[in-house]
């Protein structure tokens, strides 16, 4: 668990850290508790170190990138939650583009346009990294990071050992893949092979997205973006719409009357809150439509481990 030792470790290898970091400040939700343990590394090496050290100690690991899709506990996290943000290296060769975990979606799309390069600009609206769009398999307008991925640098955090996975071996399904069902495996880095495209049409084609989001989205409310998954062609949110359910409160913890899909923070909301509020959403939409929403965004145990 968390000792001396390890913090001395760190610090010895020049590892950035923070105990007692509150969650609410890592994610868009502005929702969680304290983390025994930040830790930030400034690149892939630094992440590599960072897990082994926690390793050794008997330290359990959370990995987290943006937090864009994610609910943390109230309670926080027990052990380590290692940061991949500092994981922001981006390279362009020919129509190869590299991107480390912890590279913006919206940088990465932006880099792709002006390399003149197409694929990218679904992601370029979403508040996410490239690892954590990777794991739930991000994407909006008929695409997804399972559709653009070449291949992926991935890390087992029970041994220390990385390999080369291609995109079969992630799995991909809608909003999935099999990094969100084992927790020893992370994403450290991505490689996309994409095809020349117009810069212009480009940049006027993510103009229009963008327009589009803002127009349809809460984006000026903290959330963790669309809460649930389509249930095959439907989208659930309309469903929520159909049942009345906009507006709907819990404690601090919305539906939002501009997007069903949405539960957003109107100040002080808890992780218990919203909870509560997805719980009658399920029952809702279940009575209604016979079945219930799975939902989308990942809701972090307090006892760590991922």
């Amino acid at each position: 668990m968390l000792t001396e030792q390890l913090t001395d470790r760190l610090k010895e290898r020049k590892i950035e850290y923070r105990p007692g970091y509150a969650l609410s400040g890592c994610g868009t939700f502005r929702i969680g508790g304290p983390a025994d343990l930040w830790i930030q590394p400034s690149g892939t090496d630094a992440f590599i170190e960072a897990a082994r050290i926690c390793r050794e100690e008997g330290c359990p690991v959370t990995v987290i990138g943006n937090g864009s899709n994610s609910l943390f506990p109230d309670e926080g996290i027990r052990g380590a939650v290692i940061g991949t943000k500092g994981l922001r290296d981006l390279t362009v060769q020919g129509g190869e583009l590299k991107a480390g975990a912890g590279v913006m979606l919206p940088r990465l799309a932006l880099e792709a346009r002006n390399a003149g390069l197409a694929g990218l600009n679904f992601l370029s609206g979403i508040p996410g990294t490239v690892g954590g769009a990777t794991a739930m398999n991000a994407g909006c307008y008929g695409s997804s990071m399972g559709s653009v991925l070449d291949r992926a640098l991935v890390m087992d955090l029970s041994d220390g050992h990385t390999e080369i996975w291609t995109a079969r071996e992630f799995g991909f399904g809608e909003r999935d893949s099999v990094l969100l069902h084992d927790p020893s495996k992370v994403v450290l880095e991505v490689f996309f092979r994409l095809l020349p495209g117009d810069r212009k049409a480009l940049f006027e084609e993510a103009e229009q997205m963008q327009k589009k989001r803002a127009g349809s989205q809460p984006l000026e409310d903290p959330s963790a973006g669309s809460v649930f998954k389509r249930h095959g062609a439907e989208a659930v949110s309309r469903l929520i719409d159909l049942c009345g359910l906009k507006g709907t409160r819990v404690g601090g913890a919305e539906v939002s009357p501009k997007h069903a899909g949405f539960i957003v923070n109107r100040g002080q909301a808890t992780a218990e809150d919203v909870k509560a509020l997805i719980r009658i959403i399920q029952d809702r939409v279940k009575a209604e439509y016979g079945f219930v929403p799975e939902p989308e965004i990942r809701i972090f145990p307090p006892e760590g481990g991922r």
